[in-house]
């Protein structure tokens, strides 16, 4: 069972967010917050695989809260579920280290696979928000050139997290253990002083890797 926490300052759309996720047997709501703070202090006392986070809420918004659960416990997954389809909130949620970041308006099944991918360590972004979100990321650093410590081999796990495949999936392509994707991975993040998959995804996105 993967457990979720929900992180929404209005009662009835977290009462229907819980409803649409647990029609998937796999998954459980164990927790649930009116704000940031709430949820960071929830994050202290339960294991949490997923956590899901409103932006506009009192105490402390989403965003903020994705910058601290991420540096505090940074193998907890987290998906923005918002109704701003707005570029500057997306960018900073991806920066802070989301994993996702979709729309309220999204349907059980979009939202569930969305959840799966952020689980499995894939970057899911709402396809209106990608088209605002994908322009500017690349626009911001066209001029930097890919770090000549890569090997091609590491080029070719940032292509696929770029691409927002899972681990499995880029193993799968490259014909290679899942452990040995995770071993590179983290030797990325090293050569590149990156913090997690989500700064891989957006620097292949601003190198034009993909």
């Amino acid at each position: 069972m993967l457990s979720i926490l929900i992180v929404e300052d209005q009662v009835l759309v977290r009462q229907g967010l819980k409803m649409m996720i647990e029609t998937d047997e796999e998954l459980k709501v164990i927790g649930e917050a009116d704000n940031g703070k709430e949820a960071v202090t929830l994050c202290e006392k339960h294991c949490f695989d997923l956590v899901i986070l409103d932006i506009r809420m009192p105490i402390m918004n989403g965003l903020e809260a994705t910058r601290i659960i991420r540096k505090r416990w940074p193998n907890l997954k987290i998906l923005i579920l918002t109704t701003f389809n707005d570029e500057d909130y997306a960018l900073e949620a991806l920066k802070n280290g989301a994993n996702g970041y979709m729309l309220k308006n999204a349907d059980a099944d979009q939202l569930i696979r969305s959840i799966r991918s952020c689980l499995q360590g894939g970057l899911s972004i709402e396809d209106q928000v990608a088209a605002k979100v994908m322009p500017a990321l690349i626009q911001e650093n066209q001029q930097v050139d890919i770090d000549p410590q890569l090997t091609k081999r590491e080029l070719d796990i940032i292509t696929g997290i770029g691409q927002g495949l899972s681990n499995r999936e880029i193993a799968e392509d490259l014909f290679l253990s899942v452990g040995t994707i995770k071993n590179h991975i983290s030797v990325i993040l090293d050569k590149l002083d990156l913090r997690d998959r989500t700064q891989i995804a957006i620097y292949a996105i601003r190198h034009h890797i993909v």
